[in-house]
């Protein structure tokens, strides 16, 4: 059909979650070697347009919400020839340790997803964003 499956949806958010927090400074990496996992507990998925086989994709990123035992990400997805939005979207992840029981994000972790949401907040984005 030429169209993009629609679960490549999910894996742009991906990409674009762990561009934002390497731009912040924080690697999925990093985090993974100190025993801090985030997991998604929720997707939710909002399609406005088709993405088409050869479109040149942007992915915008941003911080919705910090807790202090999780993170909420939203994205929008747009076309980057027709700056169309293709896209909404947000995920929820809990923080947990190695052995996946639920933990409390890490103090320096918890102040760079929040100041990085405030800064945005100031400046009228969606969030800390990042475009990939």
């Amino acid at each position: 059909m030429g169209v993009v499956y629609h679960t490549n949806y999910l894996v742009w958010c991906e990409m674009g979650r762990t561009d934002l927090l390497r731009r912040l400074g924080a690697t999925y990496a990093d985090l993974e070697r100190e025993g801090v996992f985030l997991v998604v507990s929720e997707a939710r998925v909002s399609f406005r347009a088709p993405a088409l086989y050869d479109d040149l994709i942007r992915v915008k990123t941003g911080l919705a919400k910090v807790r202090s035992r999780g993170v909420s990400f939203s994205y929008q997805i747009e076309n980057v020839g027709t700056s169309a939005v293709l896209a909404r979207a947000e995920t929820d992840h809990i923080c947990v340790n190695r052995e996946r029981t639920p933990r409390q994000l890490p103090a320096e972790i918890h102040v760079l997803l929040s100041r990085a949401m405030e800064a945005s907040a100031r400046k009228g984005t969606i969030g800390a964003l990042s475009g990939v």
